[in-house]
C-alpha cells in the first residue's frame, strides 16, 4: 500500500504542518482504510480558512486518490441546500418562521400530503425544515430513495407520501431527508431555477468549488458494497435521487470540501455573511436523550467531542460515506471521505485528524491591537456596573461589540453583545442571548443606568441616582 500526501496545498511554509503531526495524521487515515476495510479513505486539514495537509490510503498500490478526486458526499449536501435557504433570508426573501405554503403553495405538495395533519404539510416552518423539527418522516415511502430512480417520485407529494407525519411539528428532532427535498422544491419556487443552477451561481463559484457537482465527473471514485464477513466487494448502484436531490445527491473532492469547510466556520462576503453561518452552527433543535454529545443547528450537525464544540455534517449514499467538521475556536476543519457503503468511522476519523492537529500544534491566537478610535460615549460605559449589590465588568471591543461578565467570583450570567444601528446591543450567547442592552440616559445626556432585560445595572450598588425597582432604604448605605 502507499499513500498520496500533500501539505501546504493552499500556503506557504508557515501554513505548513510539522512532519510529526503530518506523519499522525496519515496513520490515522491508514489505520481506519485498513480496519474499516474501505477500497480508498482520503483525509485532509483545514487550518486559518487553508488547506493544510491532506492524505490518502487505497487498496491498489500507487493509485491512493488525491484532493482533486471526486466522492459522493450524501447528505453533507445538506449543509449547501440550508445555505441557498439563508441566503432567501438575507435576502429579505422570506423569513424562517414562514409556514411553507407562504411561498410553496399546497398545490405544489399533492393533494395526499396532508394525511394526517389538519393544516397539511404547508403548514411546517421553514426553521423547522432546516433543524429536522417538523414532524415529517426520516424517509420518504418505498421503494428505497437512495437506490432507485428519482423518476419513481416526479412530484412532492411522492416524496411525502399519503401520511407524512411522524411527530407533531416543533416537538422533537426528527432527521427527515423528505425535508430538504422541501426546501430544494422551496428554492427552486422563489429564484425561478433548478436549486443545482442557484447552487452553482451563488454558492460554488463564488466560493471556488469547481469540482462539486450533482453528477460525477472524472476522475472520481467508484462505489463499493465490502462484505460484511468477506474480503470480497461489488459494486453499488448510483442514481440520480431527483427530488431528493437535495438530500444527498452531490459529489466533491477533499480540495473543494476544505474550501466549504473555511466557509462554514467563517463565512463569505459574496455567499453569506459570518453572523449568518453563526446562526448555522446555534443549536436549533431540542437535544435528544439518547445522543448526549450531538445537536443540530439550521442544515448542520453539531458535536460536542474532547471538549471541544464542532459543527459540520456527516453524509452516506450507497458506496460512499463522508464527513466534516469545523472548530471555530481551534480555526481547524477537518473531512473524511471513502468510497464504501459501510465499514470505516468516516464521522470518528474526521474529528480526530481535526483534534489530532489542534492538539499537536495549536494555532496563535490573534494579536491584540488596540482601536484607532472609539466613540466616547461608548468609552464611558466601559468598566463595573452592579446589579444589585453584585459587581459586573462591562468591557469594549475595537469592534462595537461589549462583553458583559461577573467581575469577581465563580459563576454569573456573562455575554458578548452585539452592536445595533439603534445604539442598542443583542446578547450572543447564555442567558442574555437575544436579549438587548441599552444605555439609559437622563435628560442631560449622562447615563443613568444599563438596561438588560428589565435588569438595572448601576454605577454603584443601589445607586439612589438610578430608579433600582422596588424603591431604596430613605437613609440609604449607614455611614457618618
Amino acid at each position: 500500500m502507499t499513500a498520496q500526501v500533500s501539505g501546504n496545498a493552499q500556503g506557504d511554509e508557515g501554513d505548513a504542518l510539522l512532519p510529526a503531526t503530518r506523519r499522525a495524521l496519515l496513520h490515522r487515515v491508514a489505520v481506519e482504510q485498513s480496519r474499516g476495510r474501505a477500497p480508498s479513505t482520503v483525509g485532509a486539514v483545514v487550518r486559518e480558512g487553508r488547506l493544510v495537509w491532506s492524505g490518502a490510503r487505497s487498496m491498489i498500490e500507487g493509485h491512493a486518490p488525491d484532493t482533486d478526486t471526486q466522492y459522493r458526499i450524501g447528505s453533507l449536501t445538506k449543509t449547501f441546500a440550508a445555505v441557498l435557504v439563508m441566503r432567501l433570508r438575507d435576502e429579505g426573501l422570506l423569513e424562517l418562521g414562514d409556514r411553507l405554503d407562504q411561498h410553496l403553495p399546497d398545490a405544489d405538495l399533492g393533494a395526499g400530503a396532508g394525511a394526517g395533519a389538519a393544516d397539511g404539510v404547508g403548514a411546517v416552518t421553514i426553521r423547522q425544515l432546516l433543524a429536522h423539527t417538523s414532524g415529517l418522516a426520516s424517509e420518504t415511502p418505498g421503494p428505497w430513495w437512495e437506490r432507485t430512480p428519482g423518476g419513481l417520485r416526479p412530484e412532492l407529494a411522492d416524496v411525502l407520501g399519503d401520511a407524512p407525519y411522524k411527530h407533531p411539528g416543533g416537538s422533537r428532532h426528527h432527521y427527515s431527508n423528505p425535508g430538504f427535498a422541501l426546501l430544494g422544491a422551496l428554492v427552486e419556487k422563489v429564484r425561478g431555477m433548478p436549486w443545482g443552477e442557484a447552487l452553482r451561481a451563488e454558492v460554488l463559484d463564488p466560493l471556488g468549488m469547481p469540482r462539486t457537482s450533482l453528477h460525477p465527473q472524472s476522475p472520481h471514485a467508484g462505489g463499493f458494497a465490502v462484505h460484511p464477513w468477506a474480503d470480497v466487494m461489488q459494486p453499488e448502484v448510483v442514481q440520480d435521487t431527483g427530488r431528493m436531490a437535495p438530500a444527498g445527491q452531490l459529489w466533491s473532492t477533499a480540495g473543494d470540501l476544505a474550501r466549504w469547510a473555511a466557509f462554514l466556520a467563517a463565512g463569505h462576503e459574496r455567499v453569506l455573511g459570518a453572523a449568518s453561518v453563526a446562526e448555522m452552527r446555534t443549536p436549533a433543535a431540542p437535544p435528544d436523550d439518547t445522543d448526549p454529545e450531538g445537536g443540530y443547528g439550521l442544515g448542520l450537525q453539531l458535536l460536542r467531542r474532547g471538549g471541544r464544540s464542532l459543527a459540520g455534517h456527516t453524509g452516506s449514499m450507497p458506496g460512499f460515506l463522508a464527513a466534516i467538521w469545523v472548530s471555530v475556536e481551534d480555526g481547524v476543519g477537518a473531512i473524511a471521505l471513502a468510497n464504501c457503503t459501510s465499514g470505516p468511522a468516516i464521522s470518528t476519523l474526521a474529528a480526530d485528524l481535526l483534534a489530532l492537529t489542534a492538539d499537536s500544534e495549536p494555532g496563535l491566537p490573534a494579536p491584540w491591537r488596540p482601536a484607532d478610535r472609539l466613540d466616547r460615549d461608548l468609552l464611558a460605559l466601559a468598566g463595573p456596573w452592579y446589579w444589585g449589590t453584585t459587581p459586573y465588568a462591562l468591557r469594549v471591543r475595537d469592534t462595537g461589540e461589549v462583553s458583559l461578565g461577573r467581575l469577581t467570583g465563580p459563576g454569573g450570567r456573562a455575554s458578548r453583545f452585539r452592536a445595533e444601528p439603534d445604539g442598542t446591543w443583542t446578547g450572543l450567547e447564555g442567558y442574555y442571548a437575544g436579549e438587548t442592552l441599552r444605555a439609559v440616559r437622563r435628560a442631560d445626556g449622562s447615563v443613568s443606568h444599563l438596561d438588560l432585560g428589565s435588569f438595572v445595572f448601576t454605577r454603584e450598588p443601589y445607586d439612589p441616582a438610578a430608579p433600582v425597582p422596588g424603591g431604596l432604604d430613605p437613609q440609604g448605605w449607614p455611614g457618618r
